[in-house]
């Protein structure tokens, strides 16, 4: 049982991977989507399953509830690995919806980061997966879904700057 949400996103997973191999055939196209995927099913089982990464290695947490933080914020090294957790997934939703504003990106990674945490509360209830639920992990989800903003923003500043410089030499 306390598998569950790891067969879940594996499954969801591989049905979108086929999804992506049978539709997509432009090869640029593809491989980011097939990257993104990789990158949002090792997010998932890091998140949402009883493995933990601990920067070091990758090990099987105990059957548990875990613990909530809801008022002490702790700057540490799992703040700063929960910054760069989350900074491609700013990178790819604001190449999902480039329309949004970078101000709007504090919301939604705020909104994003308490996502994680409350359902990472409700599986280590129902599943058992001994997930902490962590005030400190929404700031810096927060912080990183941004980061991950503003790292598009200057990438497609670069590229369009290059682009233009190699067109005008021309």
């Amino acid at each position: 049982m306390r598998w569950m949400p790891l067969y879940v996103i594996l499954i969801l997973s591989f049905v979108n991977g086929i999804y992506i191999l049978n539709n997509i055939k432009e090869f640029t196209r593809r491989r980011m989507a097939l990257v993104s995927l990789a990158y949002v099913t090792f997010l998932g089982m890091i998140l949402f399953t009883p493995m933990s990464f601990d920067g070091t290695g990758v090990y099987i947490m105990p059957a548990g509830i875990g613990q909530v933080n809801l008022h002490h914020i702790n700057y540490d090294l799992g703040f700063v690995e929960n910054i760069v957790l989350t900074m491609p997934l700013g990178f790819l939703i604001k190449q999902a919806f480039s329309n949004i504003s970078l101000s709007s990106m504090i919301p939604i990674g705020l909104m994003t980061g308490a996502g994680i945490e409350t359902m990472q509360y409700y599986l280590s209830h129902v599943f058992l997966i001994n997930r902490t639920s962590d005030i400190s992990d929404v700031v810096a989800n927060g912080i990183g879904i941004v980061i991950g903003a503003v790292l598009l923003l200057v990438y497609q500043y670069v590229f369009e700057k290059k682009s233009k410089s190699i067109w005008q030499e021309i």
